[in-house]
């Protein structure tokens, strides 16, 4: 397992940290316990499985959604 943390654009209302939520959560991979979508800082922490999906794939689920994934870092769990 890999853990990541992406910075995002600024998140300007609730609404969109549920929709980064619910998006992330979905991907095949991903610890659904350990989404953590940050409103104030405008960041995502999650722990993914390398094997089944990757950080690009998790960027992308997010930048599908309108918003700019600025970096991100991946580290081992």
């Amino acid at each position: 397992m890999k853990k990541a943390t992406l910075q995002l654009e600024t998140l300007s209302c609730p609404s969109c940290m549920q929709k980064i939520d619910k998006a992330v959560k979905a991907l095949d991979g991903v610890d659904k316990n350990s989404v953590n979508v940050m409103f104030n800082a405008s960041k995502l922490k999650v722990t993914f499985d390398e094997t089944v999906t990757s950080v690009e794939k998790i960027s992308d689920a997010i930048s599908s959604l309108g918003f700019d994934v600025l970096n991100s870092q991946v580290t081992e769990a």
